[in-house]
């Protein structure tokens, strides 16, 4: 199984922002971890970040017959991107959306995701664990499609 572990803009500041809100790990950190517990659960990971919407949009693209399932952060893009929004819908792959802190529990503009729908899951305020608990719910999914076979 392959995966993909997107993030969106200013994640590659982690560490730097606000580490007493996002932690003091860097996104580099935080994808090797992602990459050895997907190992360890036998699927290879890729990583991608970008600041930049048609960058994410061409990845999700790409997504749709390279990786079995996506773990994406899209950082500020979740309240008014659209455009990823329907790059999500338009891929067979499943995709995991994953938020650092709690956004539903921070500034009301936050609590508003336009991947709601799209998204086969939805895990914020989870630190990093979040990311690694989006690797385990795409490989549940993927368990689960290949039961119904």
């Amino acid at each position: 199984m392959r995966l993909l572990l997107m993030n969106g803009p200013n994640l590659n500041m982690l560490g730097i922002r606000e580490p007493e809100m996002y932690g003091r790990d860097s996104l580099a950190a935080i994808e090797e971890d992602v990459r050895a517990y997907g190992r360890q659960r036998g699927c290879a990971v890729d990583c991608f970040q970008s600041n930049h919407e048609g960058a994410l949009i061409d990845k999700l693209h790409e997504a749709h017959t390279a990786y079995d399932g996506v773990i994406y952060n899209p950082g500020a893009h979740t309240h008014y991107s659209y455009a990823l929004r329907d790059a999500v819908a338009s891929i067979d792959a499943p995709v995991v959306e994953v938020h650092i802190t709690d956004v539903d529990a921070r500034e009301a503009f936050r609590a508003i995701s336009v991947f709601d729908g799209v998204v086969l899951e939805k895990i914020s305020g989870r630190g990093k664990q979040g990311y690694l608990d989006a690797v385990d719910a795409l490989l549940e999914h993927a368990g689960a499609r290949l039961e119904e076979v």
